[in-house]
């Protein structure tokens, strides 16, 4: 069993992720199941086949969602260490090829987002700066080619 660590925040969103799921679509769905039943011939029912295939993948998302937080681990962040780069850390970074600066959080593959600057710990970036320092140079081999990134700075 492997546990799923993450922050506060994720946790709290994959719990009302799950009770949307779990109290407002599934009873949705039912519902319309229980409507298209009512119209008669289910062999030909487009309909309650339909119901049936949204109930079935909103089932399959609802134990996912079960199976996570169920080995879920949220990070106490007052006893990260500041000095070096893991879960949940900052990281202010240039690439050396153009001196574009970026900064990225390092999050669990489940809070993961680009548009917000989370990157998921299992991606090879954050592989590279795993454990790193500031001022350290790190090689990341990306689909791209091969990206080299000086670290500038690191919040928790």
């Amino acid at each position: 069993m492997s546990f799923e660590y993450m922050s506060q925040k994720g946790y709290d969103k994959l719990v009302a992720e799950l009770h949307q799921l779990e109290s407002v679509e599934l009873p949705q769905v039912r519902e319309a199941i229980a409507e298209a039943r009512d119209k008669g011939d289910l062999s030909e029912n487009f309909e309650y086949h339909a119901a049936k295939r949204e109930q079935s993948r909103l089932l399959g998302r609802i134990r996912f969602k079960q199976k996570v937080l169920a080995n879920a681990r949220v990070v106490d962040m007052s006893r990260l260490a500041g000095d070096n780069i893991q879960l949940l850390s900052k990281v202010e970074m240039t690439n050396l090829a153009n001196n574009a600066r970026m900064t990225y959080t390092i999050a669990s593959p489940h809070e993961a987002n680009l548009r917000e600057g989370k990157i998921s710990i299992n991606s090879p970036i954050a592989q590279a700066l795993l454990n790193k320092k500031v001022g350290d140079v790190v090689e990341v081999k990306v689909p791209a080619g091969l990206l080299k990134l000086r670290i500038e700075n690191i919040c928790q």
